[in-house]
């Protein structure tokens, strides 16, 4: 069965949408997915089912979290070969910058419309770098991400979409924890 790592967006966020990991890994395995692993509290879970489409999982997922919490939470899911392909199309693979956690993934759960990818993308932040491939967007934090300006709120907002933001370090432990 493939191995699966869903995302979810704004969950434990300042007291907000909060949502115990022992209650999601539960809330999973009542909608039948094995092998299921949380990762920190901000919503990472990593499980195993029949292969499915994945939207078809992220509304699945949704709807439960909708059912149990009354959170209205988008929900990306992704295969870990796709994060693998995300993880591997990274353009800045500087070193020094993975090591201190300065690289930051968006992945977006619609495709942007090409317009608002265009325009966002002749936006400039001071020490802030963004590159879009596909359905994510990649991002250098020069001076920390807790000072950012180019987050995943401007993100969802200035692309008119859902998306999700998770750091280098989470992104590779993700991968390890769905082998």
């Amino acid at each position: 069965m493939p191995r699966y790592i869903a995302l979810l967006r704004g969950i434990n966020v300042s007291g907000a949408k909060k949502i115990l990991m022992k209650d999601l890994k539960l809330l999973f395995a009542k909608l039948g997915f094995k092998e299921v692993v949380t990762y920190i509290q901000s919503g990472n879970v990593v499980f195993t089912t029949k292969a499915a489409p994945t939207n078809s999982l992220e509304e699945l997922i949704s709807n439960a979290i909708q059912k149990g919490y009354g959170y209205d939470v988008p929900v990306i899911v992704r295969t870990r070969d796709q994060i693998g392909t995300i993880l591997s199309n990274n353009p800045y693979q500087d070193q020094e910058l993975l090591a201190a956690n300065k690289v930051g993934y968006i992945l977006f759960k619609q495709t942007p419309k090409k317009e608002l990818l265009d325009a966002l993308e002749q936006e400039s932040f001071e020490n802030e770098e963004l590159t879009i491939i596909s359905n994510c967007g990649y991002l250098v934090y020069h001076k920390g991400a807790g000072r950012a300006k180019l987050n995943n709120n401007l993100i969802e907002r200035k692309l008119k979409i859902d998306a999700t933001g998770r750091n280098h370090r989470t992104m590779i432990k993700l991968m390890e924890l769905s082998q």
